[in-house]
């Protein structure tokens, strides 16, 4: 025992000796006990005196922190707005019943995409770590849930930077006019030029997509060898993104100034130009004209929340590691719905481009039309005479091309018409590789001075994608930096060289069939069942009416009661169920992927082999691993749950505290008063009313529990 105490002292004075409580744990080794501020030994639903239950901040922890309030803003917007936005969001919209879609959708934003968003933001905040460390704070035993999301991020992040290598093509090869997929390519055959065959039996854009780009295999057994194209490709986005992260949010935070807000502009700009176009106002009459019958269909409601969940980045980390960032009293209440709202309007307006920009194709299939009929190709007799050419509706065009298909049987493929239903086009475009490289690049080839719209399409994917895995890159490296000392610099560049190693597998000429594998398979479900937990483990785990204390500390004010509902009740229910229902679509749907047949020019749906279902189905196990590892080792004790690695700034603050009662117990032992007789030196209990504001949380048996560790932890049983 040191000989300075005052414990010590006392042994050799007559006075009795009363011990302080700065004295006992002054007695103790430096083990600084849990990781956890939620198992300290209260009782559930209690709190220290004055005290929040998560670890203080402290400016000087050496955490890094945002410049201003709006690089964090840009950041997560930027991460959570991605490619999806701007090609599964308008799909969805038109599949599942054009305007009445948004009714779901939003319903459903409200009740598991603001609060979820705002629960990851309040605990990287509050606890400001990365996802690991968070939910080792939160739960030891879920301590599995920030592995689970990293590697997550992990797979998701290989095949996410091999689309971003895709636009990087594209970009390069729109300087030049007229575009190199504007028209089908002409094979020299002895003394005639006659059109290569695989394009004149799909399309232009296809045909560049699938054998200039990606020259593919036609099944996934057939790897073909690396494309060199791609993987230099690969290689580019790689290095940009490493450039972008390599100093964390001091570089990343820069460069979102540019990649979150240039995406706007040429959405907007696409937008005007597309309504300056015939046809446009079709486009957007198709989109908002609801097909009410579809919102009572089950399939509608599931996909829509499964695009709000993936919409806005849960589970990923990313949204964790960039609030942990923030200050402490940050309003991350405010963030979380501005950030939803951008998200969501983000969806809109580029689902208005798109429906605006495809409805256009049937305006250049018309004048072709025209232009048939001035030069004799075609009999006006075919034209029904009420069809006016100077305002052609969608109407109008599907019944005239029916005629002309029927009358015309046997020369009709030389025309080269195409039916151009909005419906087919996003189909098509979903089917394959997305619609950015089929079926909005061959709209954009009838635009004047088309090579400036492609390049600015290209380059506005290429931000979109960056945003996002700086957001994916930031969600792995800062767990690892929080468990690890390890300067990010070099963490970075070793994340980025061995993501490219591993990505070589999607620039093989079957890789795309492995983006569709991983897209499929490697994030769907173990996402779903990471949200779940992170809300079970705050809500039931945790409790609600102690976050919801906590989040009143943090902020100033007490948050509204729906979030209480929401978070306890709501969000749970809707996540099992989509879990559930994904585990059925799953289980009943064919486990394929299509297959671009260069003998027919179309795709063709394969079903996986055995070796590939096998990898499909181990990306799903692999994702999920950690959580019944985690909890089985942290349950029998087999591994350190991390009790001895408390922040610093928490141990600072139990240190000011032991401090501040040193100094109140020796003026009790001048004045000669028992610890008893003395005024407290915590401020008073503040009691907290929960949701209803009738029930009045207090302390109970503070200081009297004997548990240790998780084992103290609330349980649901205890707010019922």
């Amino acid at each position: 025992m040191p000989k300075n105490t005052k414990v010590t002292q006392r042994e050799h004075s007559n006075e009795p000796v009363t011990e302080s409580v700065a004295d006992l744990l002054s007695l103790e080794h430096p083990m600084d006990y849990k990781s956890s501020q939620m198992s300290m030994g209260l009782s559930p639903g209690s709190t220290a005196p004055g005290k929040s239950l998560l670890p203080e901040p402290d400016a000087e922890d050496g955490r890094p922190a945002w410049n201003n309030k709006l690089e964090y803003i840009l950041a997560q917007v930027g991460f959570s707005v991605g490619l999806g936005n701007v090609w599964r969001f308008p799909y969805l919209c038109q599949k599942n019943g054009g305007g009445a879609y948004l009714v779901p959708y939003f319903i459903l934003l409200l009740l598991i995409g603001i609060p979820l968003f705002f629960l990851e933001l309040a605990v990287g905040q509050r606890i400001r770590r990365g996802s690991i460390g968070v939910w080792n704070y939160v739960y030891p035993r879920l301590g599995g849930i920030g592995v689970s999301s990293l590697m997550v991020c992990g797979f998701v992040g290989l095949y996410y930077n091999v689309i971003i290598g895709w636009s990087i093509f594209y970009f390069f090869k729109s300087f030049q006019y007229p575009l190199p997929w504007a028209e089908c390519p002409i094979r020299i055959n002895g003394t005639q030029a006659i059109v290569e065959p695989e394009c004149e039996k799909s399309s232009a854009t296809t045909y560049f997509w699938y054998r200039q780009a990606l020259n593919t295999t036609s099944t996934i057994d057939d790897t073909g060898g690396l494309n060199w194209k791609m993987t230099l490709s690969l290689l580019v986005a790689w290095i940009m993104v490493c450039l972008a992260v390599i100093k964390g949010i001091q570089s990343s935070g820069k460069v979102m100034y540019f990649s979150s807000l240039f995406p706007y502009v040429v959405l907007f700009c696409f937008l005007v130009r597309g309504l300056m176009l015939k046809g446009a106002i079709d486009g957007i009459a198709h989109m908002f004209t609801p097909k009410l019958e579809k919102m009572l269909e089950p399939q509608v409601w599931r996909e829509a929340a499964t695009q709000v969940f993936f919409a806005l980045g849960l589970g990923f980390g990313g949204v964790i590691a960039f609030s942990s960032y923030n200050k402490r009293d940050n309003n991350c209440h405010f963030d979380a719905a501005l950030v939803s709202v951008i998200n969501f309007v983000t969806s809109i307006l580029a689902t208005l481009v798109v429906f605006a920009v495809l409805e256009t194709e049937e305006i250049s299939n018309a004048e072709k039309i025209l232009g048939f009929l001035n030069t004799g190709v075609l009999s006006k007799e075919l034209i029904p005479p009420h069809i006016n050419f100077s305002h052609l509706s969608a109407e109008d065009y599907t019944e005239m091309y029916g005629v002309i298909k029927t009358v015309k049987e046997d020369s009709f493929g030389q025309l080269g018409l195409d039916a151009c239903l909005l419906e087919d086009e996003l189909n098509k475009a979903v089917q394959g590789t997305g619609l950015a490289f089929i079926a909005f690049t061959e709209a954009m080839t009838h635009f004047p001075a088309s090579p400036f719209w492609s390049v600015m399409f290209f380059f506005m994917l290429i931000n979109l994608g960056l945003g996002s895995m700086i957001g994916t890159m930031t969600g792995i490296t800062t767990p690892i930096l929080d468990t690890f000392k390890i300067r990010k610099e070099i963490l970075c560049v070793v994340c980025c060289i061995l993501a490219f190693l591993m990505g070589l597998l999607f620039v093989q000429r079957s890789g795309n069939y492995f983006v569709t594998m991983f897209d499929d398979y490697s994030a769907g479900l173990p996402l779903t069942v990471v949200v779940i937990l992170e809300n079970v483990s705050v809500a039931w785990i945790y409790g609600t009416k102690r976050f919801m204390q906590d989040l009143e500390d943090m902020l100033g004010f007490r948050p509204y009661s729906f979030y209480y509902y929401m978070w306890r009740y709501v969000s749970p229910a809707i996540l099992l169920v989509l879990i559930i229902a994904t585990v059925i679509e799953m289980a009943v749907s064919p486990a394929g992927y299509n297959a671009w047949v260069e003998s027919e020019g179309a795709e063709s749906f394969h079903s996986y082999p055995p070796w590939a279902l096998a990898m499909a189905y181990a990306l799903i196990v692999a994702a999920m691993l950690p959580l019944p590892i985690v909890f089985i080792v942290r349950h029998f004790n087999l591994v350190s749950d991390g009790s001895n690695k408390l922040s610093v700034s928490y141990r600072k603050g139990m240190m000011k505290d032991i401090s501040n009662l040193e100094e109140q117990d020796e003026q009790r032992f001048i004045l000669g008063k028992n610890p008893s007789e003395a005024p407290s030196p915590m401020p008073a209990h503040r009691a907290y009313l929960g949701p209803g504001g009738t029930t009045e949380m207090t302390n109970t048996n503070y200081g009297t529990s004997t548990k240790t560790g998780y084992q103290n932890i609330g349980s649901p049983e205890s707010e019922l």
